[in-house]
């Protein structure tokens, strides 16, 4: 699934690419599952609409809307896309083939179209009339490190899940939560609550240093995942421990091992992380 720096790097790409163009018409399939809101709703909004911004919220890709009322431009609605696992936002000329999981496909005054394509359904689209939407918890790009210790403060689940919360910090994954960890020296199934002060402070500072590498290489493709551009990321590159079980430790040589904490992979290095 893709995480903030993959969702982040998309977000931007489209911001550049769809920014201040008008929706003339919009095709949804027939499948119901990526549909949050319903057909109707999510085509009354978006239709005659300009993309005023384009903007990542946590693990969500966010269109806000804005109208021509009355000589008047005002900011009325959002479009609110999340991926799922295999979702894809692609800017098209219209003339491009249709490709097989296509789920929505908004026609552009520019001329060019906005497919989304899913080809396992868990991706979801939906619409916020009032242009309000929240997706809960804090950005861990920007919360600051009194409100990152007291969000961990006093739990008693592991350190991983309470990363991977999104009530807590909106858009870490799995891949992040295992990279920060390493490079702060914490294992993965410490309760959170006996995390010390001083090694919260090193997780505060590694996660805000991994998500920011991550997003400078594009994110991580793992499996399906490709930025606006059908361009794959190369952070994937620079894992320290994510999918490398069994492999020697880039800092100390021992192997790393990989354990499931509430059905999540979760890796790491029993050596370094204590």
């Amino acid at each position: 699934m893709p995480e903030l720096p993959e969702v982040e790097t998309i977000a931007r790409g489209l911001a550049k690419r769809v920014t201040g163009d008008t929706v003339d018409s919009v095709w949804l399939g027939q499948k119901k599952e990526p549909l949050k809101s319903s057909a109707r709703e999510i085509a009354a909004t978006l239709e005659q609409a300009r993309i005023a911004a384009v903007r990542r919220m946590g693990k969500h890709i966010v269109f806000d809307l804005e109208r021509n009322d009355v000589g008047r431009v005002r900011p009325t609605a959002q479009w609110i896309v999340h991926l799922g696992m295999t979702g894809r936002l692609q800017v098209c000329e219209p003339q491009a083939e249709v490709v097989k999981h296509t789920h929505a496909i908004l026609r552009l005054a520019s001329g060019r179209e906005l497919r989304f394509v899913d080809p396992r359904r868990f991706g979801r689209l939906s619409v916020a009339r009032t242009a309000d939407f929240d997706a809960g918890g804090f950005e861990p790009l920007d919360v600051d490190l009194d409100r990152f210790l007291g969000l961990f403060r006093g739990r008693k689940t592991p350190i991983k899940s309470a990363l991977l919360n999104q009530k807590l910090l909106r858009g870490v994954g799995n891949i992040y939560a295992d990279e920060s960890l390493f490079r702060s020296g914490i294992r993965p199934r410490r309760r959170a609550a006996s995390i010390s002060r001083e090694q919260l402070g090193r997780l505060f500072k590694a996660v805000k240093e991994v998500l920011r590498e991550a997003i400078a290489l594009g994110g991580s493709s793992i499996s399906d995942y490709v930025d606006a551009d059908g361009e794959e990321g190369f952070f994937q590159l620079q894992h320290r421990v994510y999918g490398r079980e069994g492999e020697p430790c880039l800092v100390c040589k021992t192997p790393i091992k990989r354990v499931v904490i509430a059905g999540r992979s979760s890796h790491y290095c029993p050596k370094c992380q204590k």
